[in-house]
């Protein structure tokens, strides 16, 4: 009997954890907005990752990065438009749904990608990993 209490107890927490990471808001105040500037590089930070690049036609980079993470599965926009000079993004993990947010931004003729983690301390690299992966599609 305590067996099947503390096991449905568990499963509660699992599903309650499920839900809430799932369902949690993600204030658009927060998390659409344009970071400190960095120069061009890449920039490693805990939970996420930042790339810079300078391009000749930052609005057509903008244009196609945001057709490229559009195009990402579990991915959805949360705010902006390439015309704005900044596009924020949604991407979920597969299993979980947790939430790791994209922001892109022009800023003179630099282009930004900031890729972070919404919950923890960690992404294992999933943000830097998309980062490339989006920079690499693009030709830059």
């Amino acid at each position: 009997m305590i067996l099947r209490i503390a096991l449905a107890l568990l499963v509660l927490a699992v599903v309650g954890f499920a839900a809430w990471v799932r369902l949690a808001p993600l204030p658009v105040d927060r998390f659409h907005r344009m970071a400190a500037a960095q120069a061009e590089g890449d920039w490693p930070e805990p939970g996420g990752f930042e790339a810079v690049r300078q391009v000749p036609a930052p609005q057509a980079t903008l244009a196609e990065l945001t057709r490229l993470a559009e195009a990402t599965p579990r991915t959805t926009r949360l705010e902006g438009a390439p015309e704005e000079g900044l596009v924020t993004f949604v991407t979920r993990s597969r299993i979980w749904g947790f939430p790791d947010i994209s922001n892109i931004w022009i800023e003179g003729d630099r282009i930004h990608i900031r890729a972070h983690l919404v919950f923890g301390r960690s992404d294992f690299g999933v943000n830097r990993a998309r980062v490339e992966g989006w920079l690499a599609r693009a030709g830059l």
